[in-house]
């Protein structure tokens, strides 16, 4: 599966626009993972608690994405967007989407 943020593939036609495809998760805040945060967040440097938890969430995002894509029989999705936003007090979703594709000649 090509998966693209452009809107176009070098060397490939678009055949068909299959529509819409889209995955997501929601993703609540760990206290344990927290209290370390808090504790980065004072002398400074990446918190990496917060960034795996983030890389955690895309990968499932991505994941979805594809299963939703193969669903339509997709050869690859174009102009894949990721957002975010929050639900609650320490929980936010990640969503990626995109356009599926068929490629031909």
């Amino acid at each position: 599966m090509i998966i693209i943020t452009s809107d176009q593939i070098l060397g490939q036609n678009i055949k068909e626009t299959l529509g819409l495809v889209k995955g997501s998760t929601i993703r609540a805040k760990h206290i344990g993972k927290d209290i370390l945060a808090s504790f980065r967040n004072i002398v400074g440097g990446e918190i990496k608690e917060y960034t795996e938890a983030l890389n955690e969430a895309r990968d499932v995002a991505i994941e979805r994405m594809i299963k939703n894509a193969e669903e339509l029989e997709a050869d690859a999705i174009i102009g894949v967007r990721f957002t975010t936003s929050a639900i609650m007090s320490g929980a936010a979703e990640l969503l990626v989407y995109g356009t599926a594709v068929k490629l031909g000649k």
